[in-house]
């Protein structure tokens, strides 16, 4: 994940004009609670309500790039309040929910926020921006940039030629069945998911592609699949060596700014400049809801198609076992036997899609772990499916 140059944090806020006593709410909370810790995994609770609301806000904490709206914003009306069988409230203490949107046949049927959040801010995404990278892998290949997901990616990332990859394609890669090596221990700092951001890279080379190229094979490619966030920021970098945009660009092009959301979102930059496209995007919990919508209305911005036509069934059907029943992995969304999809970040953030029932659920927060399936993930889960049930409730 990220890591932080904390020090000498508090100078720059001086240096830049920050004043503890002229900073709005979010900003003196931020400065109220600067890590001690470099990594954001092992920040402390309070550390991270006040940091995942402003991870763009200061240059040293974080640099990024603006993923530009454009002046049409795609509406989102108020629907009927949803009756769901749980208690909302409790629902979001306990997961400790900033934002949840539920719209459904594509009205807003629930929008709830906590934590000291509300629907102008922007929280960050983490993984669920894998899924933004995997759509514009078809956009590009909708354009022309890439001609198919079974080249190798070395082809489109020659700093990678000679290393484990020259054996894996581009869609091993979306699937995440390369075969390579890798650990994404949350909890261990000595994880490759806690070390390749603090690689320090050969000039000229990537940070990503730097510390990648260095890993080794467990398993043939297409054989074994294993979650690598490393392996997104690869697609992020292949992606914007075919387009020669930047990822932020790219995806203001083809569906923020043509689709309509509300706000400019902005997208996080690893040490060598390019956009962590594993983690990291910051946009409104409405704007998240609005991807899921794109996703659920067939990839159309602008009155156009933005992917090819079988990109979305493919993509968000299962490519890959996961050795989970009921669920799988596509194009870098986890995917449910019912045909319903997800995108997914740690502490908490989520799209849910259910195209039988037009669903969309978008959630952004800060679990007390980076992840815990057994207690609040299957919570979520139940969430999903009660919200779910509710929909199929006649007159809900």
């Amino acid at each position: 994940m990220l890591k932080w140059i904390v020090g000498i944090i508090a100078v720059v806020m001086t240096g830049l004009g920050f004043a503890y006593f002229t900073a709005d709410k979010d900003m003196r909370n931020i400065m109220s609670n600067l890590p001690t810790d470099r990594d954001v995994l092992f920040w402390t609770v309070p550390q991270r309500d006040a940091a995942f609301r402003g991870l763009d806000w200061i240059p040293l904490l974080a640099r990024a790039n603006v993923i530009a709206s454009a002046g049409t914003v795609f509406p989102l009306p108020r629907g009927k309040p949803i009756d769901i069988s749980m208690d909302v409230d409790s629902y979001m203490s306990e997961q400790r929910t900033a934002g949840l949107v539920i719209v459904q046949d594509g009205k807003v049927r629930l929008e709830k926020y906590g934590l000291g959040f509300d629907a102008k801010g922007r929280w960050t995404s983490f993984s669920v921006a894998k899924s933004f990278t995997s759509t514009l892998v078809g956009a590009a290949i909708k354009d022309g940039f890439i001609n198919s997901i079974d080249d190798k990616v070395s082809d489109y990332i020659p700093d990678l030629e000679g290393s484990v990859y020259d054996d894996v394609s581009i869609k091993q890669l979306l699937t995440m069945t390369s075969g390579v090596q890798w650990n994404e221990d949350y909890e261990d700092k000595n994880s490759d998911v806690a070390l390749f951001n603090e690689h320090e890279p050969e000039p000229g080379v990537d940070a990503t592609v730097s510390y990648m190229r260095t890993l080794s094979r467990e398993a043939p490619a297409g054989t074994e699949w294993v979650y690598k966030t490393g392996e997104t920021n690869l697609i992020g970098v292949l992606v914007s060596s075919a387009t020669n945009r930047k990822l932020s660009d790219y995806l203001s092009e083809k569906i923020w700014a043509p689709f309509g959301m509300e706000q400019d979102a902005s997208w996080l930059l690893g040490s060598t400049g390019h956009e962590i496209s594993g983690c990291c995007i910051q946009a409104s919990t409405r704007d998240f809801a609005r991807f899921g919508q794109f996703m659920l209305d067939g990839a159309m911005a602008g009155g156009k198609a933005v992917l090819p036509e079988d990109w979305i069934a493919t993509a968000t059907t299962t490519q890959a076992s996961i050795g989970y029943p009921g669920k799988g992995y596509g194009y870098q969304w986890w995917t449910y036997d019912d045909g319903s999809f997800a995108a997914q970040g740690i502490f908490g953030q989520g799209i849910f899609v259910d195209p039988k029932r037009r669903l969309v659920i978008a959630s952004n927060g800060n679990w007390p772990r980076a992840t815990d399936p057994d207690t609040v993930g299957a919570q979520r889960e139940a969430f999903y499916k009660s919200v779910q049930a509710a929909v199929d409730t006649v007159g809900n």
